[in-house]
């Protein structure tokens, strides 16, 4: 899994999103369309894209794409 293909991943949960504007280090619960909804569109996206299972914590432990993509990782 490369990191680039995570964000494209990401960013499709997202309507309109500058995938340019998104780097490791984005802290992705500051984006301007961030919401409950989009944190579960991610989690699903996470399970059928890696068939890795993470969770509200996950989310939650998580500051930026880096993290979270560290997560997922770890757990392929």
């Amino acid at each position: 899994m490369e990191f680039k293909d995570f964000v494209n991943n990401f960013a499709d949960q997202f309507e309109d999103m500058d995938i340019s504007a998104l780097k490791e280090e984005t802290e992705f619960k500051t984006l301007y369309n961030w919401s409950s909804l989009t944190a579960l569109m991610v989690i699903a996206m996470i399970d059928e894209e890696y068939s890795v299972k993470v969770n509200g914590d996950d989310i939650r432990k998580s500051k930026t794409l880096k993290d979270l993509y560290e997560i997922v990782k770890s757990r392929c």
